[in-house]
């Protein structure tokens, strides 16, 4: 299996091959017909020889420079993209470093056939085999430059999944896109994320099903809809109200539909063999005779809380957070990835609370004052710069300093309540839409409830 990736190079043709070419990049064994730096004593460390494949493709390994920049003279175009760099990246254990370079050599050989000169380095650095290619931007013959656009970059992944299946090696059936910084950070810190929870059900589905009909009931229970129609090209999973779905596979190894259905026959085995295992039942719900309380007063007298200060503390109560010590858990989906905004979700209640800010022009008025604050605030900081040009008495220059210091932080309070408040305008329609779901799924669960009694009276 290998990942690619290619690029333009707008800043310096030299570093990038002084890149490619870095010897203390690969660390190898006894390696035999390749190039290496015996000579050089910094490069044996314990024993162990430092080497590295560098082969030119189209140009001299130690003179790719040089020739590079003499096409780039001799038709005039030294300028915009200089090279592209590219790597081709193998998976741990499946290559050895000569087979790596043989196949980077091959693979820039069919890219750049016999137009560009190609330098082809394989590293070591990163724990993983893999090969850079330096290509020059410009042609060797006719001094065409090298489209390096979406076209290319498939073709350049094309043919490198071409030679690992040549070679016998693995390839990746499904190419996942980038994941966003904070989904990734998100998952690395262990927080729930929308596939980590998916995840998560997955697991607790496999673990109960027996066939097709399990699986399903046992995600909806937890508030996802499985669609593994054979009329459509990919399996998906999708939240319970919610029009947007993921493909199985781009959950990871061990999430897609034929893994899916192993795991199915197996536990259908263990199901026939081992009497003793639990197939899928209904999640059960917990069901407590309602209380029965005397108030004092009357409901048409009790002051109600509205507004976004009484959406934020029902979102809170669902969440858990309120009351103080509560261990009620949410049971949508969509709630149980809220809990990794609690920082985010409790300030904004907060600044509701404290300033009462029912309506969107409540806080658009409160941004409003903010923004006048932080002018009138700025205009005395910049009093006190003014001031620190003129002083020459140190004690005074420091009443300055902190004066100015204390502006500067009352600013950034302001800033913060300001950013604070205008997500509280952005994020209030998401919030009520969870809500609605969370209903939903509370309610789905209050029938189930009162079904198994009705059951049990009339077992009675």
């Amino acid at each position: 299996m290998a990942t690619t990736k290619i690029w333009p190079v707008k800043d310096s043709l030299a570093r990038v091959v002084d890149y490619a070419q870095n010897p203390d990049k690969t660390i190898y064994s006894d390696l035999q017909s390749v190039l290496h730096y015996a000579a050089n004593e910094e490069k044996t460390v314990e024993g162990e020889e430092r080497a590295m494949f560098v082969t030119g493709v189209n140009c001299n390994r130690d003179t790719a420079f040089q020739e590079m920049q003499a096409v780039k003279e001799r038709f005039g175009k030294t300028g915009g993209n200089v090279a592209y760099h590219a790597y081709q990246s193998f998976k741990p254990g499946e290559v050895t470093p000569e087979l790596c370079h043989r196949l980077g050599v091959e693979l820039a050989k069919r890219m750049w056939g016999d137009e560009y000169q190609v330098l082809v380095a394989t590293h070591f650095n990163t724990g993983t085999y893999h090969n850079h290619f330096v290509a020059n931007s410009v042609g060797l013959w006719g001094g065409r430059k090298f489209n390096c656009g979406k076209r290319a970059y498939y073709q350049f992944r094309q043919l490198s999944d071409d030679l690992c299946k040549e070679y016998q090696l693995s390839t990746i059936k499904n190419p996942n896109g980038k994941t966003p910084r904070s989904i990734y950070f998100a998952e690395k810190n262990g927080e729930p994320t929308r596939y980590n929870l998916m995840r998560e059900a997955l697991d607790a589905a496999l673990k109960v099903s027996v066939d097709g009909n399990d699986l399903r009931k046992a995600l909806r229970d937890q508030g996802y809809e499985l669609d593994a129609n054979p009329a459509h090209k990919y399996a998906t999973l999708r939240r319970i109200g919610s029009k947007k779905a993921v493909r199985l596979y781009r959950l990871g190894e061990g999430y897609d539909l034929p893994t899916l259905r192993e795991h199915i026959e197996e536990n259908r085995q263990r199901y026939a063999y081992d009497l003793g295992y639990q197939r899928y039942k209904p999640m059960p719900v917990q069901w407590s005779h309602p209380r029965r309380l005397r108030l004092k007063g009357s409901f048409s007298t009790v002051k109600k809380i509205g507004g976004f200060r009484g959406l934020y503390l029902h979102y809170c109560y669902c969440l858990g957070i309120l009351p103080k010590g509560s261990n009620r858990r949410p049971l949508s989906p969509e709630l149980r990835e809220e809990c990794r905004r609690l920082d985010s979700i409790s300030r904004q209640t907060q600044l509701i609370c404290r300033e009462k800010l029912d309506t969107a022009e409540d806080v658009a008025g409160f941004i409003s004052g903010k923004q006048a604050e932080i002018k009138v605030l700025g205009a005395a900081r910049q009093k006190c710069y003014n001031r620190l040009r003129r002083c020459d008495n140190r004690e005074e220059i420091t009443q300055i300093k902190a004066q100015r210091d204390r502006l500067t932080a009352a600013m950034a309070v302001c800033r913060k309540d300001i950013k604070t408040a205008e997500s509280v305008l952005s994020q209030s329609n998401r919030l009520k839409e969870n809500l609605k779901l969370e209903q939903e799924m509370q309610t789905q669960h209050m029938g189930q409830a009162q079904d198994k009694r009705r059951e049990r009276i009339a077992a009675r």
